[in-house]
């Protein structure tokens, strides 16, 4: 779209930029945005609010590559994720850990049950000692990446009280399900053993 095509002039053929918009106030876009404006406007404030952004061939491509390996890297996420829970369960630094595949969780049941192949390769716990320990948890971290998202091919680890919650106060963190101890792991592809071995170096500074 260049801007200069006269729309009004053929107005029989684009009713969609010619005739009122009854979802968007009844604008007519030719009449009110002109040749410049019209076309850019439908698309990115109606047919992209109602179809959705369109992504580009690669990205398309590359995410076509990721759907095909999704259930081989499932198992692993959830393999990794299995072993380091029962690791942090055991370690007497850590005050808890919620993971549904761990027999004392409360999901473990229902997680047997619809989820038999494995959970999940989300991890969250309490480091104890509260914020303080659980800042210097995440400084020891080298092989963990401190990220906000989950289900990468990389572990990631958070602590929401220093990061995207860091806004809120104690009580408001634990109203909010987000104790300021608490660390949330995206257990990723890596070596389990390694991943391990990374969060017991990492401990050893709490």
């Amino acid at each position: 779209d260049h801007g200069q095509f006269d729309w009004m002039a053929h107005a029989d053929k684009f009713p969609g930029l010619c005739t009122p918009d009854e979802s968007y106030h009844g604008i007519t876009y030719a009449e009110r945005f002109g040749n410049a404006g019209a076309f850019i406007t439908k698309a990115t404030a109606q047919l992209m609010r109602d179809f959705g952004m369109v992504q580009a061939p690669v990205n398309a491509y590359m995410l076509n590559l990721g759907l095909e390996s999704l259930p081989v890297r499932i198992e692993r996420h959830c393999s990794n994720a299995q072993k380091v829970a029962e690791f942090l369960e055991k370690n007497e630094k850590i005050a808890w850990v919620n993971y549904p595949g761990l027999p004392g969780n409360k999901y473990y049941e229902r997680a047997k049950k619809y989820m038999p192949k494995g959970t999940c390769g989300v991890i969250s716990f309490g480091v104890k000692g509260g914020r303080k320990n659980a800042e210097k948890f995440m400084a020891g971290l080298k092989l963990g990446m401190i990220a906000t998202h989950v289900a990468d091919a990389r572990t990631c680890c958070l602590h929401p009280a220093s990061s995207t919650h860091r806004q809120m106060s104690e009580e408001e963190l634990n109203a909010a399900g987000v104790p300021s101890d608490l660390v949330r792991l995206s257990v990723g592809l890596e070596n389990a053993d390694d991943l391990i071995a990374d969060i017991s170096e990492a401990l050893k500074s709490v």
